[in-house]
């Protein structure tokens, strides 16, 4: 092993189901030996490139690949200013693609490199939505009859709108029991436009309907998306406690954390926090100060599998549990690694999951296998995925900025997306 080196670093940029994605490529000197990461950053997919074959590369050939932390190390320091979504995503697919590396050498997969399986299988959880309480309802029942037990509950997606027609927010929130919106300027500027206050108002009432329809025999889940003012999150979290949520998500901006102190202090409702975090420093004075349950984290953003099996530990001393990211615009490469993690480590709390279509498993075999609410993985060694580069470069990036990120409130203000 001590003669193996890093020989090519690639990108390889792809969108087969809609979304750009970013995956990195390490090769070695063994013949066919390589390994895969993810390094999505969809909104800046262009400049994660550019770091990986402009500085990671060149860093990175000529060196021993088995040398995971050293070079997670010496990369993340090598440009003096560390951390940052695009530097970090361009960390993690090459930490990503050296534990698929190590685990084919040493004919394992990752998970028994990280200290063996902690269960049988890991719960997913899936999204539904819907323009009022009984369609969010109707899509949570046929979630409930796939399998699955866990259920993320939104109402026209983060705020509550989810569109750049006024109109259209006001049909919505009209449905939802006669909430009326705040009225608009008479000229509006281009954006996805949501009400807060409205949007705070329906999500009790969205939990009512669904608790007295359903029961509680099914975990839901609410993401904030960190959309409203921190008094209004408290108020929410205060309002939601009878429905017993699994726990709510981002309720606050991370500009924003000191008010979870005072969230914590009055309300019981589980919190989840950090999607938007860049690095693993962030969580520690909500994990060591017990003011969240679970850590909300991209693994690809804080740099991949080696900072996240840190912060997992970290997390485990406190009582806080994982629950990694796991939206659309990570690649099939990236959810493989979240679910390597699950299966490690024993403060698992639950995995979100996004459904993938034919052409992601054409381009990436070798993606997990999800039945009943439950992923698994292969005993294939490394990740247990690969890509079809020649079937990938039939799905060109889009590029551009999603116009989801876009959000206004009523009166054109620029917010939160």
């Amino acid at each position: 092993m001590s003669n193996l080196k890093i020989t090519a670093v690639k990108t390889i940029l792809t969108a087969p189901g809609g979304i750009d994605l970013a995956v990195v490529k390490v090769e070695t000197n063994q013949p066919g030996l390589y390994g895969l990461g993810c390094a999505t950053f969809t909104q800046r997919i262009q400049a994660v490139k550019t770091a990986i074959d402009g500085y990671m590369a060149p860093f990175l050939i000529g060196k021993d690949p088995a040398r995971i932390e050293d070079i997670w190390q010496s990369a993340c320091v090598s440009g003096y200013w560390r951390s940052g979504p695009i530097m970090n995503n361009a960390l993690s697919g090459v930490d990503m693609a050296l534990w698929d590396i190590k685990g084919k050498l040493a004919g394992m997969p990752v998970y028994e490199l990280l200290g063996g399986k902690c269960r049988d299988g890991i719960p997913l959880y899936v999204h539904t939505d819907g323009g009022d309480e009984c369609e969010v309802e109707d899509n949570v029942r046929a979630r409930m009859e796939e399998g699955y037990q866990y259920v993320r509950c939104q109402m026209g997606m983060y705020g509550g709108a989810g569109t750049d027609d006024l109109k259209l927010i006001a049909t919505r929130l009209a449905r939802a029991r006669n909430i009326q919106p705040k009225r608009s300027p008479r000229a509006s500027t281009p954006g996805i436009y949501f009400d807060p206050d409205a949007y705070v108002k329906s999500v009790p009432r969205l939990f009512d309907h669904l608790r007295s329809k359903l029961g509680f025999g099914i975990e839901f889940i609410h993401d904030v998306h960190e959309r409203v003012t921190p008094v209004a999150a408290i108020q929410l979290a205060k309002n939601l406690e009878q429905y017993q949520l699994f726990y709510l998500e981002d309720p606050v901006a991370p500009e924003n954390i000191d008010w979870l102190k005072m969230l914590r202090q009055q309300s019981s409702t589980p919190i989840s926090m950090g999607e938007l975090f860049t690095s693993v420093n962030d969580w520690k004075p909500l994990i060591t100060n017990n003011l969240i349950d679970y850590i909300r984290c991209h693994v690809s953003t804080i740099g991949g599998i080696t900072p996240a099996k840190k912060l997992a530990t970290l997390s485990e001393i406190h009582g806080v549990r994982t629950a990694w990211h796991g939206p659309g615009d990570i690649s099939p490469v990236g959810v493989c690694a979240n679910l390597h993690l699950d299966m490690s480590v024993t403060n698992f709390g639950i995995q979100e999951y996004t459904p993938v279509n034919d052409a992601l498993r054409e381009v990436f075999p070798g993606c997990p296998e999800i039945e009943l609410g439950y992923a698994y993985l292969s005993d294939r060694p490394g990740l247990g995925i690969d890509i079809d580069e020649e079937k990938a470069a039939q799905y060109p990036c889009i590029g551009g900025i999603p116009s989801w990120t876009l959000a206004r409130t009523p009166d054109g203000t620029a917010s939160r997306p």
